[in-house]
């Protein structure tokens, strides 16, 4: 089973820039991709998502325009660059597998999870 692996979080100020790497462990990365965040006390929600082999993009509607995912089939990976961070962006970061049925936002059709990085914004 592939294992992904994030790298990347940190802290910055607001407007500030930050790139999330998500690396795949044990496979080939040749599955749909997505990037997830949870933010203390609240659900974990979709961010954004790529696919493949097509690498057709998919954002959430708060980081549209600020945040591009992409993927270096080469090197096995995905990124997720993120610009003009806000404070509302503060949570931890997770990289997923798309393995099981659903929709590329549906958090249920994520089957393999990475550990998660923690993204904090300040004011």
């Amino acid at each position: 089973q592939v294992q992904p692996v994030e790298s990347g979080g940190g802290l910055v100020q607001a407007g500030g820039s930050l790139r999330l790497s998500c690396a795949a462990s044990g496979r080939t990365f040749s599955y749909k991709i997505g990037w997830f965040r949870q933010a203390p006390g609240k659900e974990r929600e979709f961010v954004a998502a790529i696919s493949w082999p097509v690498p057709y993009t998919y954002y959430s509607d708060s980081v549209k325009g600020r945040f591009t995912i992409s993927r270096d089939n080469a090197k096995n990976a995905v990124y997720l660059q993120m610009n003009s961070l806000k404070p509302e962006d503060t949570a931890v970061y997770y990289c997923a597998v798309q393995t099981l049925s659903g929709t590329i936002y549906d958090i249920r059709s994520y089957g393999s999870w990475g550990q998660g990085t923690q993204v904090t914004v300040s004011s």
